[in-house]
């Protein structure tokens, strides 16, 4: 909900990346020529969001279960939806025990909210691909 609040109508950003620059999860990149070099993230835009997210990524340490909860939660909602949920909660899982191993603890939970920020931009582009199926007016009730 709070994504919501503070990011309002996802639409706007035609493919993730741009939604990642938004909340700053991007990094900085000092360029010249040919060489390129990659700095620390930008920190550009909402930082409440990029907060919410860096927190939420932090879960991810722990392995993904099927609980009694959460499938009550997901009771009535739509299997698109569920489906992105669970491929996100295994993926972003992974993703951040092979990088922790790797790059450290604190780089491993930002590269998972990046990557977390574009599960969340493929649920809101799943959601508004089946509100709109449902609620567009068939040429039956439109006559």
């Amino acid at each position: 909900m709070t994504l919501v609040a503070e990011l309002g109508d996802l639409g706007r950003f035609p493919t993730p990346r741009p939604l990642m620059a938004y909340v700053g999860l991007v990094p900085s990149e000092h360029s010249s020529g040919t060489s390129q070099r990659r700095g620390r993230i930008t920190k550009a835009g909402n930082s409440h969001a990029r907060h919410v997210l860096v927190q939420a990524a932090w879960h991810y340490r722990h392995p993904p279960k099927q609980t009694a909860a959460l499938l009550k939660r997901q009771a009535g909602q739509v299997e698109a939806v569920t489906e992105i949920a669970w491929k996100a909660q295994e993926r972003l899982h992974r993703r951040y025990r092979k990088l922790a191993s790797r790059k450290g603890r604190q780089k491993a939970v930002i590269a998972v909210a990046r990557e977390l920020t574009g599960f969340i931009w493929a649920l809101a582009q799943a959601h508004t691909a089946h509100t709109t199926t449902v609620t567009a007016p068939t040429t039956e009730q439109a006559a």
